[in-house]
């Protein structure tokens, strides 16, 4: 079971991703909180999988509440950050506080279900309506390496052209549907890439793909 905690200034919005995830077998929902310091009381008390954060919350707003939950001893809990809002500054802070998700609440209830078990299996998703942007921003914000760094040489010619995918802001569905292969087969390739080129998550291994300059860097013009 897939053991979740909603945090949400919004009473309807808890209430009914607490019904949706009630439908669905492998999820319990064990806890509810209504602002931030609440969500990082809570998510200590009952150490759930993945809480669910709203950016903007009174008391503590989602993002200080991810990174409060992030820097405590011991912790093991996934954060996925919600909101309605897809300021660049959310994502980076988000980002670099450690959480695992950054989406927006246009998405459907499945949708959302899906990214909570993409979170709870310690994968990184990011709405793909703000890939496009962080990947530029991280991309012109490094300089590129003058030569290609030995640790690529790691890799085989399978798990590069994964990388080169994953640069694409492909999914694990879409990487195994053009390199026709299965989904667990593509898990295994994402995992040898991101040890071999000791990366946290598929957001960096996006990153490491620009720096390295593995694919062209978007034109700002």
């Amino acid at each position: 079971m897939i053991r979740v905690l909603l945090a949400d200034d919004h009473a309807m919005f808890r209430s009914g991703m607490r019904a949706l995830l009630d439908t669905q077998p492998d999820f319990e929902c064990v806890g509810e909180a209504a602002d931030g310091r609440e969500a990082v009381t809570e998510t200590a008390r009952l150490r759930p999988d993945v809480t669910v954060l709203d950016v903007r919350m009174p008391r503590l707003d989602g993002l200080a509440a991810t990174e409060a939950i992030l820097s405590a001893p011991g912790n093991d809990t996934r954060i996925l950050v919600l909101t309605t809002y897809d300021a660049d500054e959310y994502v980076y802070r988000a980002l670099r506080a450690g959480a695992s998700g950054f989406l927006l609440k246009s998405l459907s209830p499945e949708e959302l279900v899906a990214a909570m078990r993409v979170a709870a299996r310690g994968d990184a998703l990011i709405d793909p309506s703000v890939t496009r942007r962080l990947v530029e921003h991280f991309a012109t914000s490094l300089e590129p390496r003058a030569a290609e760094p030995p640790e690529l040489a790691r890799l085989t010619s399978r798990e590069r052209e994964v990388l080169l995918l994953i640069a694409d802001a492909c999914s694990n569905a879409e990487i195994a549907r053009r390199l026709q292969v299965g989904e667990e087969t593509v898990k295994t390739h994402v995992s040898r890439v991101l040890a071999k080129l000791g990366l946290r998550d598929r957001v960096h291994a996006v990153v490491y793909a620009y720096q390295n300059d593995l694919v062209t860097r978007p034109n700002l013009k």
